[in-house]
C-alpha cells in the first residue's frame, strides 16, 4: 500500500471519528433539554467548535502518523538487515546500515512524490467531494424553504461537507487501486 493510501485512510478513519464524536455530543445535549433544537447560537459554537477540533485533531493524527510511518520504515530496513545478514552470511556491503536517519528520509520523500497520476486523481476525487457538498448545500437551503428549523440547516450542511469529505477519501482509494482511465 502506498503512502498516499495509508495518509487517505488514516484521513478517513478520523474525519468519520470526528462526525462520530460529534453527533453523540449535539444531539445527546438536545435530548437531555440542555440545547433546543432552535437555539442558533448554541448549534453554531457546536459546528465552529468541531471545526476548530477537526484542524487541531488532522493536524496531530497526521503528526502521529509521520511519525509511525518513519518507524515502520526502520523497522523494515533493520528486518531486511537481518535477512541480508542470514541469507549472504555477511554484513550488507561497505557496512552500510539500511536503518540510519538519512536513509529513513530518502524513503519517505520518495514516497510522498507526487506524480501526475496522483494529481489527477487527486482533482477527480475533489469533484465528487464538492458535488457531493454542494448537493448537501441545496438540501440545507431546500429544508429552509420547507420551513424546517434554520438548525437543521446547518447540520445538513455541516454533515454534507464532512460526508463529502470522507467520499472523496474512498474515490482516492478507489483511483489508486483501479488506475486512471485517459478520456
Amino acid at each position: 500500500m502506498s503512502y498516499k493510501e495509508k495518509q487517505t485512510i488514516v484521513s478517513i478513519l478520523s474525519g468519520l471519528l470526528l462526525l462520530v464524536i460529534y453527533s453523540f455530543y449535539a444531539f445527546s445535549k438536545v435530548q437531555s433539554g440542555v440545547a433546543a433544537p432552535d437555539d442558533m447560537k448554541y448549534w453554531a459554537t457546536v459546528i465552529l467548535t468541531f471545526i476548530v477540533i477537526g484542524i487541531v485533531a488532522t493536524i496531530i493524527i497526521q503528526i502521529i502518523f509521520h511519525i509511525l510511518l518513519s518507524i515502520s520504515i526502520a523497522v523494515k530496513g533493520e528486518v531486511q538487515k537481518e535477512i541480508q545478514k542470514n541469507i549472504l552470511k555477511h554484513e550488507t556491503q561497505n557496512g552500510n546500515d539500511p536503518c540510519n536517519e538519512q536513509d529513513i528520509e530518502k524513503t519517505i520523500a520518495l514516497e510522498m512524490v507526487e506524480d501526475e497520476m496522483d494529481k489527477l486523481i487527486e482533482l477527480k476525487a475533489m469533484r465528487v467531494g464538492f458535488a457531493i457538498a454542494g448537493i448537501g448545500f441545496v438540501l440545507s437551503l431546500i429544508s429552509l424553504v420547507l420551513e424546517y428549523s434554520p438548525a437543521v440547516m446547518l447540520n445538513i450542511a455541516f454533515f454534507s461537507f464532512s460526508i463529502g469529505s470522507m467520499i472523496e477519501g474512498i474515490v482516492k482509494l478507489f483511483y489508486y487501486k483501479r488506475g486512471i482511465q485517459n478520456g
